[in-house]
């Protein structure tokens, strides 16, 4: 229906001219900051290190991944996504923060940094528990901080007050992720751990060679056992600490009789050898190489990196929101949580052609699928829709004619 011009110029709404005064009132509106309050931080150490890069890289890649509420088939298969709020969570908006891509990021990252972490109901239709028959209406990811044996105290964002704060909650009710790669990322003696402090001893080294100390050792041509030699040779140290230091180009003299060394020089030592050592263990422990973070990996190297690295952390994700957010009932009525991963996003250009040949002609997809696939609208061609190989005569319209004839 079309809008009248009185109707549109009564609920027209300006965000800088329509304002109200007493909707913006800061007391009511509640705790703000500079920053945004419920944004991951790493540990101070994974932060500082290349680790952070990895588990960034990685998680990214999780949540690249379309977690959906569906409906199997008797055969366990997918047969169809089920609009429910739940779903809603997962594909479009978990809470008034985040969307849901970014709580998988959330909850992917902070998997790897914590080792185990809970994602939690927030906003639920009934209090889970009283009933498992409840609506979800928005998920946060929390910091696990206290085991007891059928609760835990989780760290939480409250968004109504801005602030994180402390729950004890139910463990049927909260979704507890455990990282399966824990122990080459969490242990205190896992691979990632020990390049971690290899890493922070490398900084050390170089904040110290960069610190601009001199390090010389002065040789003066006397004994200073004595008091009174000490004494003047300390006079000649601070005598030669003013010439460098009120020296343009730092410059100063010496006493020909006096011998300087310098200790500062470029030392060997094998740390460099032993970050490179371990950085390529953690690779391979973790399933990814270099190719995948230069993004110059073939389709053999990047499925072998989501079949080992990115399947076990999606499916240890999705096996908890099963097990907790969905009662036992659903899962007898085929429901299950399911994530998906666009397998043609690794395929060139110029490979589309024959692929979407070999899958329209075997029909496992047609032909409007595959053009959704590429980002093209659907053609409203009828035979576009159907499931056949289109190399062949169409049997259905052969009969067509000999039953018109």
């Amino acid at each position: 229906m079309q809008i009248s011009v009185g109707s549109r110029l009564r609920h027209a709404w300006n965000a800088f001219l329509n304002r109200d005064p007493t909707l913006y009132d800061y007391n009511i509106m509640g705790r703000s900051s500079n920053f945004k309050p419920d944004r991951t931080r790493l540990r101070y150490s994974n932060e500082r290190s290349i680790i952070a890069s990895i588990y960034n890289r990685i998680a990214i890649d999780v949540a690249a991944l379309s977690f959906q509420h569906v409906r199997l088939d008797q055969n366990g298969r997918y047969l169809e996504t089920i609009s429910s709020n739940l779903n809603e969570c997962l594909t479009v908006e978990a809470n008034i923060d985040q969307t849901a891509r970014a709580l998988m990021l959330d909850a992917a990252l902070s998997l790897f940094d914590e080792g185990c972490i809970a994602i939690v109901p927030i906003d639920t239709s009934i209090n889970p528990s009283i009933s498992g028959s409840y609506d979800i209406f928005s998920i946060r990811v929390g910091k696990i901080l206290e085991w007891f044996p059928n609760h835990v105290r989780v760290e939480l964002y409250n968004d109504r007050k801005g602030v994180k704060e402390q729950v004890l909650l139910e463990k049927k009710v909260v979704a507890i992720i455990e990282n399966p790669l824990y122990t080459v990322m969490n242990e205190p003696n896992s691979i990632a751990k020990r390049l971690i402090r290899k890493l922070n001893l490398l900084d050390a080294i170089d904040e110290q060679s960069g610190s601009g100390k001199l390090d010389i050792i002065i040789q003066l041509p006397y004994s200073i056992k004595t008091q009174a030699r000490k004494e003047q040779a300390e006079i000649r140290r601070l005598d030669m600490e003013e010439q460098l230091k009120g020296s343009k180009y730092g410059i100063a003299y010496s006493d020909a009789t006096e011998k300087i060394t310098q200790l500062n020089r470029p030392a060997e030592n094998n740390l460099m050898a032993q970050i490179t050592y371990l950085t390529s263990m953690l690779y391979s422990q973790l399933g990814i190489s270099d190719a995948v973070f230069n993004g110059t990996a073939d389709e053999r190297t990047m499925l072998n990196y989501y079949n080992r690295t990115i399947e076990p952390v999606s499916s240890a994700i999705a096996d908890e929101l099963r097990r907790k957010f969905l009662t036992k009932t659903a899962r007898t009525q085929l429901q299950t949580i399911m994530f998906f991963r666009d397998s043609f996003k690794l395929v060139p250009v110029a490979d589309l052609a024959e692929a979407a040949d070999k899958f329209t002609r075997n029909e496992i997809l047609s032909s409007n699928e595959f053009r959704s696939i590429i980002g093209y609208k659907p053609s409203d061609d009828p035979r576009a829709e159907e499931l056949r190989n289109k190399n062949l005569n169409d049997p259905n319209a052969a009969t067509n004619q000999n039953g018109t004839e």
